[in-house]
């Protein structure tokens, strides 16, 4: 019997494809993209309402980038004057330059006129400071408070490039749009059609730790401690307080 005819020879295995420069495989590939920000979001949670003849300013000290803590116990807060107070959320490396030189600004103004600055003068020369800034920004959401010439309680909001307004209450930070609907209840008392007695500097303590201690239930940049500052006539007094640490 005739034998069966050779199996063809089976023909070797492609090679894999090259990655090497110039390559065909290398110009399909799809580039790898690298970014880099100068900015980071450091979280937290403050707010300022202003009284008839004082101010209460409330902060947490949770410093975080993500899901990673990196101290638990860091102010946001400082104080330029005895009556007057900021706290600035977003970025902490830029809230420390802005603050130093805040703070510098207002031993100048001190030398050159031999009284420290009213609230409405920091305000606007913090305003003109971020402004200065506008085109690499600060990337700091500052509250100030403080007690103005008729000492009367002022509040101030600012946004990154140095537009402010004077409000009866403000919030910045990870958990402001929480806070605000609390203090759109409690202090403009909006659609409420029975009149109440606005809130004393007890009550508003009280409810300035409530409502930090609610924002740290679903915030998770904003917890493990809250400072309360309240600016009267007398000068700042503060008060520190435990939220969750978890």
């Amino acid at each position: 019997a005739a034998s069966p005819p050779p199996a063809p020879a089976r023909a070797p295995p492609p090679s894999p494809p090259s990655f090497e420069s110039g390559s065909p495989a290398a110009a399909m590939q799809a580039p790898v993209e690298h970014r880099w920000s100068p900015y980071a979001d450091n979280g937290g949670t403050c707010l300022g309402i202003a009284g008839e003849n004082f101010c209460v300013l409330a902060a947490d000290t949770r410093l975080s980038t993500g899901y990673r803590i990196h101290t638990r116990d860091c102010s946001k807060v400082t104080q330029l004057t005895d009556k007057c107070v900021i706290s600035s959320c977003g970025m902490k490396s830029d809230a420390i330059t802005l603050h130093k030189h805040l703070k510098a600004r207002v031993v100048i103004y001190e030398h050159k006129h031999k009284r420290q600055p009213s609230v409405v003068a920091i305000a606007q020369m913090l305003s003109t400071m971020l402004y200065y800034k506008r085109f690499f920004p600060y990337y700091t959401f500052n509250v100030l408070c403080g007690v103005d010439d008729e000492g009367k309680g002022a509040v101030f909001q600012y946004d990154a490039i140095g537009s402010y307004e004077r409000a009866p209450y403000t919030t910045s930070g990870s958990g402001s749009s929480l806070v605000m609907s609390v203090l759109d209840c409690q202090i403009k008392k909006g659609n409420q059609t029975i009149a109440s007695a606005p809130l004393g500097k007890v009550e508003m303590v009280d409810m300035c730790k409530d409502v930090l201690s609610s924002v740290g239930e679903r915030d998770i940049f904003t917890g493990d401690y809250g400072e309360i500052f309240i600016i009267d006539e007398g000068g700042v007094s503060s008060e520190k307080f435990d939220l969750k640490q978890d």
